[in-house]
């Protein structure tokens, strides 16, 4: 029988006991021989049935034989009248969920205590009899159903309400001849039957949009008196809403006077339902917002957790589209960061921090500081990030900020805590120029202490590539230096290149970094002795003839000119031999991407993952191949390299796809190809463009490839000239024409006469975006004042009816192809208004901003204000000739 368990405690006088501990399948099939004794023990049967359910709930499974036997047994407990037993009965029945020709046994039975006069035998004999019956012995007991919906008994009608909900997924044209029972059961006095009528009525309707408006229609005015019914109501007319959208003419919305109306019932459960239900309906307005908000704040002060969260959680959603709606309520949020509720208090933070004003900060951080210990890693993350976009929206408040994220990255916490808190501080070292000094300094002390390897290597690079540009660069030799006594090799390692690169930038450092650096020759780690020589034999430190001094900052801080695609398959291919591996041997070509292995577009990586804003090693590499051509040689600088377009589909014979390189008087079109069939080489390749319908380009060259064996990457390029400075656009249609031979696959050798072919690839456009080259800027502001008004130009455009506002806002910064700056691209659920800040290169290198204001009326048209600042008035005009065009 039951064991006692271990106590939990010594120092507790109770001890503790599980009636399930030790329980074992073949000891629980003996006891239930139980069921087979002439006088049943009601207790001790109660007992074995329960054993046998925690078996089957703990996932136990009994074989055909054992099922079929335990069943059997059970059946003769329905000859006791102990109404405890016979509860346990339905349960382990319902659990076997025994076979066709075993449900015949129980049959009767359960269609005996249907018509009991006992009803918990009626209520429960129904849920087991719909769970257990197929359809033929279903339509044999409809009539018992129907009439059990409209039982006076609560308890009964529940039970064949519930049980044609489950039977709706099985048999639903039975169910649905129920449709009057469960209208008249709607009308019942009992909360749980009409919760239970209405769920079902609307999932027989659900399908029915017309039906499902008309249910909601009669049921809104009044009809309803459960509290959990009239939340589904609420759900089900926001669901109406959604569908049937704002009045045109009256601007009106239908059925919200209902919502509204919700706000003053009696309970709270559906003041709560309707408040959030307003709050979530799309293009909600401020006039529609305020009820909601005002019966939420009186939740904030509620005695009950439940509700303090709930409204809090809401109100913190809101918060993100709707800050200035949420900001009367900021009095009593900052009472709720005290709260014992830890969640409480976490969402209260946050919100205060959306929608709190620049005044506010101050006396925020002071309540923040108190909070923070208190709080799980992953409440603390939430809070960092808060501050972090608080802190880009008041830059002017990055001191008392940065001095917050500096304490509480001293304090305990784990691994993706310290990586929030140090990612926020090197986004605001980035984008707050005055932060940077300080904000090296936080890094420093921070890795002082650190217990995580990858953040102080990740702190010591970030801090070899800015600590050199800060007014006093000598003062973090310290303490990257302390990194090389006193932490692990991979730490050391990472602090060798960080004193390398502030020898490489600071000349008057050089002599104390090459002390430093002969100390590392004596590591006991084989890559921090090798960094040493490295860095001393580049920087001059030996004694040797040193390298230029262009030469040693492209090698510290410089990136690699080869993709690292290529030379990971170059090192995989590698033989170890005598010659040693040869780093010119590596392609420098840049594969094209398969589309199977294209990534969608997530978030921009932010802190320490962030790209650098330098030109990135693909773009290096595109300009190093094209110079090596002596074709395009004399073309100049390359200006920009697009992503690779597919010309053709994922699974065809050829993989093709091209990339633009745009020069200033040029554009070279660069086609990776595909072989994908082994019994062929492709050889004098090359594409043949049409660009009948791009006026503006003339063909002036290309380049064959002469080979395209199976599966090995090959180029070919076609060059045009157009006028200079000029945005020129086109569609070009291409042919690919080459000579195929036949391969023989024994011997790998190609056949020596060919056969000339074609394929048709798909068109591609040059469009104005590709004249802009995405850079961003870290304050908007600053940069859009210090260009001055010389050159500005502003004009309104109509962009017609659009589905919301943030497509529109998506396709000008497509059409644009510039980089949004400061988050401005996200636009607000609901929102009926939307700023957005655009920053890029145009052709040229002429820096460009732009402020964009849109706004969506209810007819969903779209009107846009463009405000163009830039160093050139002719590109001014020129980006609104391109809006006006596109």
């Amino acid at each position: 029988m039951a064991q006692p368990l271990v106590k939990k405690d010594d120092d507790r006088d109770d001890e503790e006991y599980s009636p399930f501990l030790g329980i074992e399948k073949g000891a629980v099939l003996q006891e239930a021989r139980v069921f087979n004794d002439p006088q049943l023990d009601a207790r001790r049967c109660s007992q074995v049935i329960t054993k046998l359910l925690y078996l089957l709930n703990q996932g136990e499974t009994f074989t055909k034989v054992e099922a079929t036997e335990v069943f059997f047994s059970v059946t003769k407990l329905f000859q006791s009248r102990d109404i405890g037993l016979r509860r346990m009965v339905y349960l382990i029945i319902k659990e076997l969920s025994p076979s066709a020709d075993e449900v015949i046994i129980v049959t009767s039975s359960l269609m005996k205590d249907m018509n009991s006069r006992t009803d918990m035998y009626r209520a429960n004999a129904i849920r087991v009899l719909c769970r257990i019956t197929d359809g033929t012995l279903l339509t044999q007991i409809e009539r018992y159903l129907k009439q059990a919906i409209v039982d006076k008994n609560p308890v009964v009608a529940s039970a064949a309400l519930v049980s044609g909900i489950h039977l709706l997924q099985t048999n639903p044209e039975i169910v649905k001849r129920w449709s009057n029972e469960v209208q008249e059961a709607i009308q019942s006095r009992a909360a749980l039957v009409q919760f239970h009528a209405l769920a079902l009525l609307h999932q027989i309707r659900q399908n029915d949009r017309l039906a499902v408006s008309k249910l909601v229609t009669s049921l809104t005015k009044g009809t309803v008196r459960s509290p959990l019914a009239q939340c589904l109501l609420i759900r089900y007319t926001s669901q109406v809403i959604r569908e049937s959208g704002v009045n045109t003419q009256t601007g009106d919305r239908p059925f919200y006077d209902y919502l509204e109306g919700c706000l003053r019932h009696k309970a709270e459960m559906v003041i709560f339902e309707a408040a959030r239900a307003i709050t979530e309906l799309s293009g909600v307005t401020t006039r529609e917002l305020t009820p909601a908000i005002t019966v939420l704040q009186l939740f904030l002060s509620s005695s009950k957790p439940v509700l303090r969260f709930a409204a809090v959680r809401t109100l913190n959603k809101v918060a993100m589209t709707h800050p200035m709606a949420v900001t009367n309520c900021n009095i009593d949020m900052e009472s709720l960061i005290s709260d014992q509720n830890r969640s409480i208090a976490t969402l209260a933070i946050t919100t205060l921090l959306k929608t709190g004003n620049e005044s506010s900060v101050d006396r925020l951080m002071k309540q923040i500081t108190n909070f923070m210990s208190d709080i799980a890693d992953e409440f603390k993350i939430v809070v960092v990030e808060a501050i972090r976009s608080l802190c880009l929206k008041f830059p002017l408040k990055y001191r008392s900020l940065m001095n917050f994220l500096s304490n509480i990255l001293r304090e305990e916490g784990g691994f993706e805590y310290k990586k929030a808190i140090v990612d926020s501080i090197v986004i605001l070292i980035r984008d707050i120029p005055d932060a940077k000094e300080s904000g090296l300094l936080h890094l420093c002390e921070f890795i002082e202490d650190c217990e995580f390897t990858y953040l102080s290597t990740q702190i010591l690079h970030f801090l070899g590539n800015e600590g050199p540009k800060t007014s006093d660069p000598s003062k973090y030799i310290r303490y990257i230096y302390n990194r090389v006594i006193l932490e692990n090799a991979t730490v050391r390692a990472s602090a060798v290149s960080t004193l390398a690169k502030f020898g490489a930038m600071i000349d008057s450092l050089k002599p104390r970094i090459f002390i430093l650096l002969r100390r590392c020759l004596f590591d006991n780690d084989d890559e921090v002795r090798d960094r040493a020589t490295l860095y001393l034999n580049t920087l001059g430190g030996d004694g040797s003839v040193v390298e230029t001094d262009k030469d040693v900052k492209e090698f510290l801080f410089g990136s690699l000119d080869i993709p690292l695609t290529n030379m990971e398959t170059s090192l995989k291919n590698y033989n170890p031999s005598e010659e040693p591996f040869d780093i010119d041997s590596v392609p420098k070509e840049v594969k094209s991407q398969p589309l199977a292995e294209k990534k969608a577009p997530g978030k921009k990586p932010t802190g320490l993952g962030a790209p650098p804003t330098v030109p990135t090693s693909a773009a290096d590499a595109y300009e190093r191949l094209l110079s090596s051509i002596p074709e395009f040689a004399s073309f100049g600088k390359l200006f920009k390299s697009s992503a690779p377009v597919e010309l053709t589909e994922a699974e065809t014979e050829y993989a093709v796809n091209v990339v633009k390189h745009i020069f200033d008087r040029h554009v070279v079109f660069h086609y990776n190809c595909t072989n994908t069939i082994p019994e062929q080489l492709l050889e004098n390749v090359s594409v043949i463009v049409d660009a009948s319908e791009a006026e503006e380009f003339s063909e002036i060259g290309s380049k064959p490839l002469k080979s395209l064996p199976y599966d090995t990457p090959g180029q070919t390029f076609v060059a045009f000239e157009k006028p200079e400075g000029v945005p020129a656009v086109g569609k070009f249609s291409n042919m690919l024409r080459f000579t195929v031979k036949e391969v023989d696959p024994s011997t790998g050798e190609a056949e020596d006469d060919g056969v000339e072919d074609e394929y048709q690839l798909e068109d591609f456009e040059v469009v104005a975006a590709d004249y802009m080259v995405k850079v961003g800027v870290s304050n908007f502001r600053n940069a859009w004042e210090s260009m001055g008004p010389d050159f500005e130009r502003i004009d309104e455009y109509g962009l017609g009816p659009r589905e919301s506002l943030a497509e529109s806002v998506n396709t000008v910064i497509n059409l644009l192809g510039m980089q949004p700056c400061e988050g401005t691209e996200v636009v607000p659920t609901n929102s009926r208004s939307h700023s957005c800040l655009l920053s890029g290169l145009y052709i040229g290198n002429v820096k460009v901003l732009v402020r964009l204001s849109f706004g969506i009326d209810a007819s969903k048209e779209v009107a846009m204000k463009l405000a163009v600042r830039s160093e050139d008035e002719n590109v001014s005009d020129t980006i609104h000739e391109i809006v006006a065009s596109g």
